[in-house]
């Protein structure tokens, strides 16, 4: 193997006038494992087509070494739409599988010779044998049955042009693990996987051989794999060695040499950092006290000014009584497949629930019931009367490709109701990180994470005094995902959160409602972390479950 699998020299890339990457130079070690951070928009993602060969324009030279193979999962892959699923995981091992239907064939005809060709036959066959021992061909199938459990991947006679975006995604994931080139690239993994199965991806590439580059808002996952952080800020390619929380350290001594008052990134980055470094006492403390000082929460609210110039704001919540939302012996079902049986619940004011667990368990219904969208089987969901809902779903279909993002957010007005108050609707904007002539893109033309941030800035300025979110963390990159947390830790109201990120839910939520499959739905006081360690104690390690098998059961797309 040579010293560096990959060189980039000199790389430049425009889009139309932007300049995102600038003369960067970089070169890559045999089996490092590297973090791409950076703002959406930064050109994580460009680098990564870039390095897999996808996108050849631009200027400077970007390689692999000789023989070195190079694996690329984007965010939205591509299968082979001629083949069903197990036929696009074979693919993975085309050449194994010529070789054991070779093998087969000369097996079967092996009796019928005699003689030399007897003897030709057979020597051939201990040929083929030894190639097949060498890639550990004999045991293809249990290979690709690990893998399809533990990414939950559709049936394997299924049809790849029906798979929901996320499938595909799961599918590509298991495609490449299975294929171990010598460099892996992987653009946002994690999204659409439970915690369960990141879990195993995180093992699965701690002690994969090959070179692994992973663009991901999940702080966790960079945290247990990666030994290098490579940061793209104003175009520059800045390489940091040490994991997440040693990068946060790193550019915290940076900013506070460059700086002579603390920014709000900064700020943020320090709270950041310190929450990382409390225990799990701590933590908990944190929780009660959020829910115990409440009264103090809303008085804070209220006194605050317009904000820092770069950090998300939820618009200051009315006045919430004692009743909150109360579901009560909730049931509810599809096609004859029940999701939630008997599931009771009271949201405490101040609370932050996180609602956890695999995709198709009924999470997103439990908030189209919570909004009236859809009615219980059985028991009811009462709404308090002081109740105020704003709901920012995942889909993001409300939003006018035909704006742009100033006159999608602020409807047009120079100024924008905020709560009770009126603020200048750019400076609103640019809260979310969008400045300048950012605020003049279609937004058509957005990528993920710029959208997701339209769709929060549309949503978050109404107000309200519950919140529902569904899975806000997809494609926001860190630094709009930490802002996110902040903002959420300083509003009065109450929040609920679909989400399948560890990092963000450990750092806001009061409560988890974990969707643990088979109907049962559970009420916990505690963050994610707490819900594992009690769940641990209770069940044991569940991880080697036939999970494939049992969520296939469960209706599509709910």
């Amino acid at each position: 193997m040579p010293e560096f699998v990959f060189t980039i020299h000199k790389l430049n890339k425009h889009y139309g006038q932007k300049h995102v990457l600038k003369d960067i130079n970089l070169a890559f070690y045999p089996g490092a494992k590297i973090g791409i951070v950076g703002d959406n928009g930064s050109g994580k993602s460009t680098l990564l087509r870039i390095m897999a060969g996808v996108d050849k324009d631009f200027d400077g030279h970007a390689e692999p070494m000789k023989n070195v193979r190079v694996g690329y999962v984007p965010q939205e892959p591509q299968l082979d739409s001629t083949k069903n699923v197990k036929e696009n995981l074979e693919m993975a091992f085309a050449e194994t599988v010529r070789l054991l239907k070779e093998y087969e064939e000369l097996a079967n005809k092996v009796g019928e010779l005699e003689g030399d060709a007897m003897d030709k036959a057979l020597e051939q066959m201990a040929t083929m044998q030894d190639k097949i021992e060498a890639v550990d061909g004999w045991n293809l199938d249990q290979k690709l049955a690990v893998a399809s459990n533990a990414l939950v991947l559709p049936p394997d006679e299924m049809d790849v042009t029906k798979l929901s975006g996320g499938e595909r995604r799961r599918v590509a994931l298991a495609k490449a693990l299975l294929e171990q080139p010598d460099m892996l690239l992987l653009d946002e993994p994690t999204n659409h996987l439970d915690a369960e199965t990141i879990a195993w991806l995180e093992n699965q590439l701690k002690e994969y051989a090959g070179t692994v580059i992973i663009v991901t808002h999940d702080r966790y996952f960079l945290d247990n794999i990666t030994k290098w952080i490579l940061e793209l800020d104003a175009g520059q390619g800045i390489p940091f060695e040490g994991n997440y929380s040693s990068w946060i350290e790193q550019k915290l001594e940076r900013l506070t040499q460059q700086e002579k008052k603390a920014s709000p990134r900064r700020k943020s980055l320090e709270a950041e950092l310190k929450w990382i470094r409390m225990n799990t006492a701590e933590h908990q403390e944190l929780s009660r006290n959020r829910l115990a000082d409440f009264e103090r929460l809303v008085a804070q609210e209220r006194a605050a000014g317009d904000g820092d110039e770069t950090s998300f704001r939820i618009a200051p919540a009315e006045h919430l009584g004692d009743q909150t939302i109360e579901v009560n012996d909730v049931s509810k079902g599809y096609n004859g497949v029940e999701l939630i049986h008997d599931l009771s619940f009271r949201l405490p004011k101040g609370a932050v629930v996180g609602i956890i667990g695999p995709n198709g368990t009924g999470k997103t219904t439990l908030f189209k019931m919570i909004t009236g969208q859809e009615q219980p089987d059985g028991g009811n969901v009462v709404v308090g009367s002081t109740v105020q809902l704003a709901h920012v779903d995942q889909h993001r279909d409300s939003l006018n490709g035909d704006k742009t993002v100033f006159d999608e957010i602020s409807g047009g007005y120079d100024d924008i109701q905020f709560g009770k108050r009126t603020i200048p609707a750019r400076s609103y904007v640019s809260q979310f990180n969008f400045k300048g002539g950012d605020q003049q893109k279609m937004v058509k033309n957005l990528s993920g994470g710029e959208r997701n941030r339209v769709h929060l800035a549309k949503l978050l300025k109404s107000g309200g005094n519950v919140i529902l979110l569904d899975e806000p963390s997809n494609d926001l990159d860190v630094n709009s995902l930490r802002m996110l947390e902040d903002a959420i830790s300083g509003f009065s109201g109450c929040v609920m959160v679909i989400s399948h990120d560890r990092f963000f839910l450990n750092r806001v939520c009061t409560h988890t409602l974990a969707f643990e499959g088979d109907a049962q739905v559970r009420w916990f006081e505690g963050n994610y972390e707490q819900y594992e360690q009690w769940k641990k104690k209770e069940f044991g390690d569940t991880s080697t479950e036939n999970r494939r098998a049992r969520y296939r059961k469960l209706p599509r797309a709910i």
